[in-house]
């Protein structure tokens, strides 16, 4: 039997549904392979001895490292596993700093669905935060996501 992906189709998503991600630990590692992927070297992430006298007393992660990690824990959820078309958007509010060693984890939820043209397809918005250890958001977060429709017989 060929595999069968675990996504949610449009029509199986409810306004209200919240989906919460397992946690976790953001490295320095984390910090230098997105600094080296992304070519982004800002001091505030790579420069330990320029950071220590910040307000934030040591290096922090990069904003978009931390949205890339929320998008990888929502989709090890698989609520989107073969269902998903395409996100049409991405809006993004650093509300607080990660510092190596927080522990992340990610909490959506669908907050309007609109049906399409096509009748194969819907999009669905979800309110997405994103909290540390200490249960403090440190990243909120909305996306658009075109979502396949059941097929109807």
């Amino acid at each position: 039997m060929p595999y069968q992906f675990r996504g949610k189709n449009f029509d199986q998503f409810s306004v209200n549904d919240e989906f919460e991600t397992s946690a976790r630990t953001v490295t320095e590692a984390d910090v230098a392979q997105f600094a080296g992927l992304s070519g982004d070297y800002n001091p505030l992430h790579t420069d330990e001895d320029y950071m220590k006298d910040s307000p934030f007393k040591g290096r922090i992660a990069h904003g978009m490292l931390l949205a890339s990690i929320a998008t990888g824990q929502a989709n090890q959820l698989g609520i989107f596993e073969g269902s998903s078309i395409a996100v049409l958007s991405i809006t993004l509010k650093f509300t607080g700093a990660v510092k190596f060693g927080d522990t992340v984890h990610t909490v959506l939820t669908c907050r309007e669905k609109k049906e399409s043209s096509k009748p194969d397809r819907g999009t669905a918005t979800f309110d997405v935060k994103m909290l540390n250890q200490r249960n403090e958001t440190v990243m909120e977060s909305q996306w658009v996501v075109l979502l396949k429709r059941a097929m109807k017989a």
